[in-house]
């Protein structure tokens, strides 16, 4: 009996251990879609990461120390994605942290970003995802911003 009941604790864990893969895939799949998006000048991709009333953010730090938090219009990002411009955008991440609790999703992603192949700034994004019946969807970011001090 023992074994049967340790059997069965086993098996549970081992599904529960798979869909947790499943959905961190998922999730990861959806951020990188996102920039594979912005490499590709695709808006319509990028479009369909997002979750309807996204929001962006940055934290800038100020030339005179402070700190201020900047909002970002997500649908004028996905206008410039989708217009034609110089270079390629090539934001290079990380995914070092996927958290999920249900149907939110937390990702912690070291970023490079290149236009071409000449390198601009470094950061780290945020985002928060939420699963809907058309799968998980940006809801929110939020990024910083510097040329030096990067991870390599």
């Amino acid at each position: 009996m023992k074994k049967l009941i340790l059997a069965l604790f086993l098996l549970m864990l081992g599904k529960l251990t798979l869909a947790q893969q499943t959905a961190t895939d998922a999730v990861k799949q959806t951020v990188n879609n996102m920039f594979k998006a912005m490499r590709t000048g695709d808006s319509t991709l990028l479009r369909s990461t997002f979750a309807k009333g996204v929001v962006f953010h940055s934290v800038e730090n100020r030339r005179d120390g402070s700190t201020a938090l900047i909002a970002e219009d997500a649908n004028e990002f996905i206008k410039a994605v989708g217009t034609p411009h110089k270079g390629i955008w090539d934001e290079r991440i990380v995914i070092t942290d996927v958290k999920i609790d249900g149907d939110l999703a937390s990702v912690w992603a070291p970023y490079k970003f290149y236009l071409d192949d000449k390198f601009s700034h470094c950061g780290v994004d945020v985002f928060q995802l939420m699963k809907t019946a058309a799968g998980w969807k940006i809801i929110y970011i939020v990024d910083t911003r510097r040329k030096d001090n990067c991870v390599e």
